[in-house]
């Protein structure tokens, strides 16, 4: 449209000289803080209201709504890669590829420092680039001749909790994988985030009970209430889910408020 502009400062915080729909509004909120960071790690799950990803057995399909997964394209599409735990790629056999949005498929990367993810798997049918991290003693990757010429294999040294989240940031970084999403399982994304390298978390929240089950956040206990983490937080409703968008590094959370006062201005 002629004349119509929007401005968008470092913060992610936005402005603009028309009124845009609340629906619009919330998609800048939410995307825009991610689309002007060079650099960032953000993590993300989708949980029920007892906080599982997961029944007892592992099925997770799915348990957030159409309007979460279609969120959750859209983060891959803004990212350079998507990091999961072999569990996940066990379990969940997951593509990882942006599908439901447009945008670039991101660079695919598996956590598995003891060399147990299997061949079949749907990542190494082709697709993208596609790497699998490995502590220095596990066996290596080894799929049939043909599905091998997108999967590279990194050897980084790993504890008894697998890989030091630090390090993997690193090593992607170096990589040029500088925007990451780290998108499951449970014990992975809470690695990533008691190591300190998470700048944001999305968790969604499904109206729905599950019982007992595989957990989302699995985190060292604390004593006190003044010692758990209470992030800037901001909500999205996603059909029947709620979003929580949590700040971690402390900074405000913008942009809502002023978006509505330049929703109103001509």
């Amino acid at each position: 449209m002629p004349g119509v502009w929007l401005q968008v400062e470092p913060s992610g915080a936005w402005h603009v000289n028309t009124e845009v729909t609340d629906r619009a509004a919330e998609l800048l909120d939410l995307y825009l803080p991610l689309q002007v960071s060079p650099c960032f790690v953000i993590g993300q799950l989708g949980q029920s209201l007892d906080g599982h990803i997961a029944t007892v057995s592992g099925n997770s399909h799915f348990v957030t709504g159409e309007e979460d997964i279609l969120r959750l394209h859209r983060l891959r599409a803004l990212v350079d890669a998507v990091v999961v735990g072999v569990n996940t790629v066990e379990q969940d056999n997951p593509r990882l590829t942006v599908r439901l949005v447009e945008g670039d498929d991101p660079v695919r990367v598996v956590l598995d420092p003891k060399g147990r993810v299997r061949a079949d798997r749907a990542l190494f049918m082709g697709g993208p680039r596609t790497i699998v991290i490995r502590a220095g003693e596990s066996e290596g990757y080894s799929g049939s001749e043909g599905t091998t010429a997108h999967v590279e294999e990194i050897t980084l040294s790993a504890g008894v909790r697998g890989f030091d989240p630090r390090q993997v940031v690193k090593t992607l970084g170096e990589l040029g994988l500088c925007r990451i999403l780290v998108e499951g399982g449970g014990v992975t994304v809470s690695h990533f985030l008691e190591a300190g390298v998470l700048d944001r978390l999305h968790v969604t929240v499904a109206p729905m009970l599950i019982g007992s089950g595989r957990r989302a956040l699995t985190l060292p206990p604390v004593d006190t209430l003044d010692e758990a983490l209470r992030p800037a937080c901001r909500t999205f409703h996603l059909g029947a889910d709620v979003l929580f968008d949590l700040d971690l590094r402390g900074g405000s959370a913008p942009s809502k408020q002023a978006g509505q006062e330049h929703r109103k201005a001509r």
